[in-house]
């Protein structure tokens, strides 16, 4: 027999535990990839999960990017809105999932995040911020109204878009033009640091570090032959270049050729041996 349901006054509970215990519950949720840009045309890219479409006519999506709980600052892409008044919302699918969480750590200001994930930006035909090359599926929008919820840290900030022009790549529709929704494989976000995909959870395990990102890398392993752009955001994610000693003790032989060296890298990284793939690759 269930018991009597535990009864919580969010008024009571500190911030930061009413934000894990929210996100934990209201799940999963859909990812919103955002391009955004300054008023000197820099541009910034970052994933916000409080997000969804909530009409189809006129078709509008609103995401929310929060004031931090930690410092009660605001984000990049809210004052990006603020001042250019267009976004790029870019779908995440599987494909983009180590170089979408990749973004999401913090970097200096000056940093462009399409470096830092190895990403490719393409200009927009309807609006100024540019959209993902690698993303599935990419939608031009105009905001039309941010709604402030408040001042302090944790209060949300809606971002009312209205979908201008969508990119699609061909693989997700049919010979008619129709969206394919079996052949699009979404990343969700849970609570704390888990996904959901269609393989199941799982766990990224971000935490708050610095880290090199794909544009930190030596350009011969930015331009490898053998590594996919995720295989690089998993190296990007280091948070320093490891010591030659962390390869030598798999007491595995170093390839005599680059390329067959980057091909010993990419297998150790889907193995999930990252630090000794970069060590192999800087030695």
């Amino acid at each position: 027999m269930k018991g009597k349901a535990y009864s919580i006054l969010q008024s009571q509970l500190p911030t930061k535990e009413a934000h894990a215990m929210l996100l934990g519950m209201v799940a999963p949720r859909p990812i919103a990839f955002v391009s955004s840009i300054d008023k000197k045309g820099k541009p910034n890219l970052s994933p916000f999960s409080f997000f969804n479409i909530f009409s189809s006519n006129p078709p509008i999506l609103i995401f929310s990017p929060s004031r931090r709980v930690r410092d009660n600052t605001e984000k990049d892409t809210l004052r990006n809105v603020r001042a250019v008044g267009e976004v790029v919302i870019n779908l995440v699918d599987e494909s983009l999932l180590e170089r979408m969480t990749l973004t999401s750590f913090e970097f200096p200001s000056a940093t462009n995040e399409f470096d830092a994930a190895g990403l490719t930006p393409v200009s927009s035909t309807h609006v100024q911020p540019p959209y993902v090359s690698e993303a599935k599926v990419a939608m031009e929008c105009k905001v039309n109204d941010v709604i402030s919820l408040g001042k302090q840290g944790g209060a949300g900030n809606l971002v009312i878009c209205e979908v201008m022009c969508i990119h699609v790549q061909p693989d997700l529709l049919d010979n008619n033009g129709q969206f394919l929704q079996d052949a699009f494989h979404p990343i969700a976000r849970m609570g704390g640091e888990t996904y959901l995909a269609s393989s199941g959870r799982f766990d990224m395990n971000k935490l708050n570090r610095t880290v090199l990102g794909v544009h930190g890398l030596p350009k011969h392993i930015q331009q490898s032959p053998v590594l996919t752009g995720e295989q690089l955001a998993k190296l990007g994610k280091l948070e320093r270049y490891p010591l030659i000693e962390t390869f030598e003790k798999l007491h595995i032989t170093t390839p005599a050729t680059n390329l067959a060296q980057h091909q010993l890298a990419a297998k150790l990284i889907d193995q999930q041996q990252v630090e000794a793939a970069m060590a192999l690759l800087c030695k």
